[in-house]
């Protein structure tokens, strides 16, 4: 007879995302388009947050409204918690700090990890919605080297004004047109790159136009999630397959 142990309100949506407050579309593959996960994801929107005050301002001035949302989602049922911005890395430590379970508020945080896989003369680039804000403290915070390269769609057709002026409707066929000019520009001005890191978690989408153009590896936001969420949910795999008179042993 199996015992089963509650403690909490809800159960199988594991992963919490704090949400700025937002009007744009989102499309399959972004983050707040919940048909992008293969697994129930829960949402909490921060009034205020907007993407012209998280990526032009600081957002370390909205840290106890990101708090108040990280604890309600905890309260409801999550054991992991992420954003959907990569300039929240600002308040990867306030947030953590203040609740009891993991959190990875930026797809920068990666950046540590695959630069450790990269064999030795490579380094990770960075494309970023705002090359011009994005600065040594969202580097530092995530962990990361303080001279990765960086290269951003600040100058582009749609993609960075569509998001961070809120636009009701977007180009997104411009947008990954932005997205393969900016990484164009990263491997063409450095020569060393092994693989890039996609800040914005509304650039999903185009990652795997980006790894056909480039040859690199592309990590985003939804690699983080994916991986995040496989320590929270282990893969279960029954003993029994493991019967050598199956062939499987």
């Amino acid at each position: 007879m199996s015992v089963e142990f509650g403690g909490k309100t809800v159960f199988g949506a594991n992963i919490g995302i704090m949400m700025l407050e937002t009007q744009f579309p989102r499309i399959y593959g972004d983050i707040a388009n919940a048909n992008t996960w293969d697994f129930p994801v829960q949402y909490r929107i921060v009034r205020g947050a907007t993407p012209d005050k998280v990526v032009r301002g600081d957002p370390r001035e909205l840290a106890d409204d990101f708090i108040a949302a990280a604890q309600d989602l905890v309260a409801h049922g999550c054991d992991g918690l992420t954003t959907n911005c990569g300039f929240l890395a600002l308040i990867q430590d306030m947030v953590s700090e203040a609740v009891p379970v993991p959190v990875a508020t930026s797809s920068l945080m990666q950046i540590p990890m695959v630069q450790a896989m990269l064999p030795p003369g490579k380094r990770v680039g960075v494309i970023t919605i705002s090359a011009a804000t994005l600065t040594e403290a969202h580097l530092k915070a995530s962990g990361a080297p303080l001279d990765t390269p960086i290269v951003g769609t600040d100058q582009g057709r749609a993609f960075t004004s569509g998001i961070l002026d809120d636009q009701p409707s977007i180009d997104f066929a411009a947008c990954r047109l932005d997205l393969l000019d900016a990484a164009r520009s990263l491997v063409e001005l450095y020569d060393d790159i092994g693989a890039i890191v996609l800040e914005c978690t509304n650039m999903t989408p185009y990652a795997a136009d980006i790894r056909k153009l480039t040859g690199l590896p592309v990590y985003s936001i939804f690699t983080l999630v994916n991986w995040f969420h496989a320590g929270l949910i282990p893969q279960r795999f029954p003993l029994e397959l493991n019967d050598p008179t199956l062939g499987l042993g």
